[in-house]
């Protein structure tokens, strides 16, 4: 009876991601869809722009509980906290919201940005993730960052005062960064993060201006063998100190993981709102994927003139579908309910693929039949998927 009922809890989750494009810059590493814009924004505007697409929204989905709420970007901390507040009555107007609803707003850990915290506190909001990035400011700036590295810790304590729950982020790999320099700068951010922490590799990504150094030979990052030794580090590290990875690049107290995330690698429903953003909605039966436009001001002139800004919607295949599920959930230390993906994709997955990557230790099947991949697996996470849904 119990595991029913966690299973359905899980099922009911809805989520709403509300996107705001804008930055202050655009950091070289970044292909993200934001946007770096030298006058002021029409905050009002892009406020109407959001309730009307809400409402279009919530018309197509109705009837749902939302679990969470995310402000991302972009740098939502660029956002008045009355905006926030305007958002946040859109969405608790046109669907039910859960009481214990978590509602996240992405920062950036400037003295500006954070003199807000209380404001964005008052709003609605009831947990921050903090973009630190780095804690030594030859990094930061490496990293093309706009901040100090004591200007983020002096964000993250006013965090601390103003959120129950923060959350930030660090980006290793980095350029001359070796093993013991990691282990150190991650202490102090474990003594620093409450509960969560964001832990990305630097991925050289095409289009950004790290793609363009990286192919020249004027940025050089860390061999795959360092590479997989930070990533071992990361993981001892923070098992050590009590803040085990429940994703592959997301560590957690006990109880304390990023609820709105859930509900991307658990295969339920979200709502993607604002320029760029993408959705999951269940609709007359089949799974609908969504993004709109992603240029701010023609997602704007399209919703003030249709209501929405939404450039693609397609009506996920059974296999695609189980294929997203099997994509996101494997990501999760809990992995993933293989019946749930036989259900999905009207078959089973394969038992001698299975097998085969147990024997080779890259995947475990629990007791009770849930398929996970292990910490020897995580590295090759895309080949085990790639085996997997063959």
């Amino acid at each position: 009876m119990a595991s029913s009922v966690r299973h359905y809890a899980k099922r009911a989750a809805f989520g709403v991601y509300v996107h705001w494009p804008f930055c202050l810059s655009k950091c070289p590493y970044c292909d993200f869809n934001s946007h770096v814009r030298h006058a002021p924004i029409d905050e009002e505007r892009f406020a109407r722009a959001f309730a009307r697409e809400i409402e279009t929204t919530a018309a197509r989905a109705p009837d749902r509980t939302v679990t969470s709420i995310f402000l991302g970007g972009g740098t939502p901390s660029l956002m008045q906290p009355r905006t926030v507040g305007l958002i946040l009555d859109s969405i608790g107007k046109h669907w039910r919201v859960a009481d214990n609803v978590e509602v996240t707003l992405e920062a950036n850990p400037t003295s500006v940005e954070a003199t807000r915290f209380r404001g964005y506190r008052a709003a609605g909001v009831n947990r921050v993730s903090l973009g630190v990035q780095a804690l030594d400011d030859a990094s930061l700036k490496g990293l093309g960052r706009l901040h100090s590295a004591r200007e983020a810790l002096d964000a993250v304590a006013i965090a601390r005062s103003a959120f129950d729950r923060y959350s930030f982020d660090l980006i290793y790999a980095r350029p001359d960064q070796t093993p013991q320099m990691w282990a150190d700068e991650l202490k102090l951010a474990i003594s620093e993060a409450a509960e969560h922490l964001s832990l990305y590799q630097l991925t050289i990504e095409e289009g950004t201006p790290f793609f363009g150094l990286h192919a020249a030979g004027k940025l050089k990052t860390p061999d795959e063998a360092v590479a997989r030794a930070l990533y071992d580090v990361t993981q001892e590290v923070c098992a050590h100190h009590g803040l085990p990875a429940y994703e592959i690049s997301n560590h957690a107290r006990a109880g304390a993981a990023c609820q709105h995330n859930l509900v991307y690698w658990r295969g339920d429903e979200y709502a993607g709102i604002g320029p760029g953003a993408h959705g999951r909605l269940d609709i007359d039966g089949a799974r609908h994927a969504t993004a709109t436009e992603k240029r701010p001001e023609a997602w704007l002139m399209r919703v003030e003139a249709n209501g929405h800004g939404v450039v693609t919607d397609d009506a996920l295949n059974s296999e695609e579908r189980a294929d997203e599920f099997l994509l996101m959930g494997l990501r999760l230390a809990e992995g993933i309910d293989p019946k749930r993906y036989a259900a999905l994709s009207g078959r089973a997955l394969d038992p001698s693929r299975i097998a085969v990557l147990r024997e080779e230790g890259a995947i475990i099947v629990d007791a009770d039949g849930r398929l996970r991949v292990t910490q020897a697996g995580f590295p090759v996470l895309d080949a085990v998927v790639a085996d997997l849904a063959a």
